[in-house]
């Protein structure tokens, strides 16, 4: 696997490194191993898929609180997205800082979304499926989200229609209660 920086600490782009030959190729894309040695999250805990239909829709930004934070791996399996992570963690050098990567099911590229940071994505085409890796198990109680468009990450999302659920319109602005609770 080829583990390529981000403009956030902690989260990284993983290229599946292909061994081809006539009939294909084969690629590892995961190895805990190979991500504890960058300092990155081993624990595998939980794989979940979602399905989107139509292009133009934004999902997130999401995240949980502690004690259930969790690490992800996103990779798209069929279609393809704008992923973004943004760094939530008020002792973070890249403290409201985001990276956004495309990936789509022929470059076949992963983002690892550490603890402590939000993720979103916004499907680039129809019909689309995201495959998660995760650290932690999912837990209602621990779900939290920050708004898609708050200007304190300024996300240059792609343009366009956008389909969006309500409890990810509703999200509060960062930028505001972070300021408020300081």
């Amino acid at each position: 696997m080829i583990f390529r920086e981000t403009p956030v600490a902690g989260a990284w782009i993983v290229e599946p490194e292909r061994h081809a030959d006539a009939r294909g190729f084969f690629a590892r894309t995961w190895c805990a191993a190979e991500f504890a040695r960058r300092g990155l999250s081993p624990r595998l805990v939980q794989v979940s898929i979602s399905h989107t239909a139509r292009r133009g829709t934004l999902r997130g930004l999401h995240f949980q609180v502690p004690p259930h934070a969790e690490a992800k791996l996103i990779r798209c399996v069929r279609g393809a997205i704008f992923d973004v992570a943004v760094d939530l963690r008020p002792d973070s050098p890249t403290f409201r800082g985001h990276a956004a990567v495309r990936l789509d099911a022929d470059n076949r590229l992963a983002l690892y979304v550490p603890e402590g940071c939000a993720h979103g994505f916004q499907t680039l085409t129809d019909d689309t499926e995201v495959l998660y890796q995760m650290s932690a198990p999912y837990a209602p109680g621990a779900a939290r989200g920050v708004r898609w468009d708050d200007p304190a990450f300024a996300i240059p999302w792609p343009p366009g229609d956008r389909i969006i659920a309500d409890r990810d319109r509703q999200y509060p602005d960062f930028g505001g209660c972070y300021a408020a609770a300081r």
